[in-house]
């Protein structure tokens, strides 16, 4: 009975730990940022898998016909007027229900909190959390009292068995002088029975609390693990996105270096022509070798500006949002010009930002190329517009092309990783991905997408493509 006994209060704690530790604090590290909705899944399911699992193995333990008093140990009660403990199966069922009910009004609302984290309704999340926390406090108490009832039944089985044993050695021991062999034959074999069972029980005790603590280590240092691998993934992801746009600067940096080097090309040949005329004067050769220098520092510029770029910024430092944008198109000049793109920039004043000014460059970058290919397609007008707001505390960029719109099944999945509606030679998938992970990790803002109707230079256009990018201000940080 003993073994019956503790075996269900072992599933009980670990209900318990599991609600807080899978349940409870995931959704805390989610709704504070500690973790990605995408990486609380696989805790929330795992803690969801243990608390069925426990409460299942609890149930079928405690009314299993396994572990029901054997028929030796009732005739011996029955016998010596010892009697049963009174089980209040009422009490033990009513519990029981209460919680089952909350179990399903915690799933319940485990999942209405992952459904408001993905539409970012935080206001919502937090007030839904204060309840799965009132839920899991009470789901505890339940489960605190359901071991209350079950050590109670232990100790009052314990209790039971205590009389038995000392009745049986009175009764031995009194006895001793009519049947004295049969009697210590009897008190050896009655007491090595209760000395077994009472030391299985105290063994089991400490078996089953190591395991509980061993699989608190581990679940612990899974999530660790998890969490540090999310982090090299997204590190690798990040370099892949870099990577990707090399193709396109490379391009860049070719369209404008070849107009210089055949200018340059011109200049070496004219003083071999003026050499075999005999016009080569000092005067001519002073000029041309400016020429050359100043299409030499042109390149050198060029170059610079491509290779800064590049550069990873160690430290957030405060830059002008205007330059950020215009230095962003810049480097997308050529591919704009040769599918016709225009650009407009529209900001009142410029507004100084606190962050890292490459990788803001970057999702702009990204951006860009992703209207530039939905408008290579487009026979109309090709135009890109660039909204700049600031309100109190926050920057609005808003970024808009004519480029037809995204499909309205494509668009819940854009920012995605891995996720393309190109061919694999055109796009890797995770562009989006990363300009979201530097929006939100790094310059702590959001970024979204959405089709609209829009007027750009006086044109209306029924399917546009808005994406919104909000910044706080940082006003604090030093100037």
């Amino acid at each position: 009975m003993f073994e019956k006994r503790t075996k269900p209060i072992i599933k009980l704690e670990a209900i318990k730990d599991a609600y807080v530790v899978n349940i409870h604090d995931t959704l805390y590290d989610v709704y504070h940022k500690n973790i990605t909705l995408e990486q609380s899944y696989d805790v929330l399911d795992l803690g969801e898998q243990l608390i069925e699992k426990n409460w299942s193995r609890y149930l079928e333990i405690t009314f299993s016909e396994e572990y029901k008093t054997s028929w030796v140990t009732k005739i011996i009660k029955e016998f010596f007027i010892i009697g049963s403990q009174d089980k209040n199966k009422i009490l033990q069922n009513s519990i029981i229900s209460n919680i089952n009910d909350k179990n399903v009004k915690i799933k319940e609302l485990v999942d209405e909190i992952i459904l408001e984290l993905s539409n970012e309704n935080y206001e919502r999340v937090s007030l839904l959390i204060d309840n799965v926390n009132f839920e899991i406090n009470t789901i505890s108490i339940y489960i605190t009292n359901l071991t209350n009832y079950d050590l109670n039944m232990a100790i009052s089985e314990r209790r039971d068995t205590q009389k038995v044993f000392n009745t049986l050695s009175m009764i031995l021991n009194i006895s001793i002088v009519w049947v004295f062999l049969f009697s210590i034959i009897l008190s050896i074999v009655i007491i090595l029975h209760f000395k077994r069972l009472h030391f299985g029980l105290e063994d089991a005790v400490n078996e089953k609390t190591k395991e509980l603590q061993a699989l608190n280590e581990s679940l612990e240092k899974r999530i660790q693990d998890e969490v540090g691998n999310s982090r090299k993934k997204d590190l690798i992801m990040f370099q892949q996105a870099r990577l990707a746009s090399l193709g396109e600067m490379i391009s860049n940096i070719a369209h404008q270096w070849r107009q210089p080097l055949g200018s340059i090309m011109m200049i070496v040949q004219g003083f071999q022509t003026k050499m075999e005329l005999g016009k080569l004067t000092p005067e001519v050769l002073e000029e041309k070798v400016n020429d050359a220098i100043i299409l030499g520092e042109s390149m050198s510029n060029t170059l610079e500006d491509f290779q800064n770029f590049f550069k990873p910024n160690r430290d957030k430092e405060r830059f002008s949002l205007k330059d950020c944008i215009e230095h962003s198109f810049e480097l997308s000049k050529y591919l704009l010009d040769e599918e016709n793109i225009e650009f407009h920039l529209k900001i009142k004043q410029d507004i100084e930002v606190y962050g890292f000014y490459n990788e803001l460059s970057h999702v702009f970058l990204n951006i860009i190329s992703n209207s530039k290919d939905a408008l290579r397609s487009k026979d109309q007008k090709r135009l890109m517009e660039v909204i700049v707001k600031k309100s109190k505390n926050k920057i609005r960029i808003n970024m808009v092309d004519n480029g037809g719109g995204i499909d309205e099944e494509i668009l819940p999945h854009i920012f995605e990783p891995y996720y393309t509606t190109k061919y694999k030679s055109a796009g890797t998938g995770i562009g989006l991905y990363m300009s979201q992970q530097i929006i939100e990790k790094h310059m702590q803002g959001t970024i979204d997408c959405k089709n609209i109707y829009y007027k750009i230079e006086n044109q209306d256009f029924e399917n546009c493509t808005l994406f919104t990018i909000t910044i706080p201000v940082n006003e604090g940080k030093e100037q």
